[in-house]
């Protein structure tokens, strides 16, 4: 199982989902945890007065996170939680160890 996550220096989920220019993409198996991939994104908190909500960021966002599950951030506003989760991904704010948290998240999922 793929998950995405949003991490300032790859050992703690410990980003804004909103502030994310990557996110580190974790395989899950078992009780192994392998970093995949890593997939660069715009960031969704900016300044665009022609798109004040940046739905096409979003957009843009979850199809860069295309085959993972879920996407765990430290922090998510409401907005992009309920667009993410209509389109598909699975959004969790959590911190913490990133490999110890998928760990116990693939439990759940």
């Amino acid at each position: 199982m793929l998950i995405a996550v949003a991490s300032k220096d790859g050992k703690e989920i410990n980003q804004h989902f909103g502030h994310a220019e990557r996110f580190l993409i974790y395989d899950i198996e078992d009780s192994d945890v392998k970093l995949v991939d890593e997939r660069m994104v715009e960031r969704y908190c900016s300044f665009d007065p022609e798109h004040p909500l940046r739905g096409h960021l979003l957009r843009s966002i979850a199809a860069a996170l295309a085959g993972c599950r879920a996407v765990v951030t430290a922090q998510m506003g409401e907005h992009p939680k309920g667009e993410l989760e209509k389109l598909g991904v699975e959004p969790f704010v959590i911190n913490g160890p990133i490999k110890q948290t998928l760990l116990e998240l693939a439990k759940i999922l």
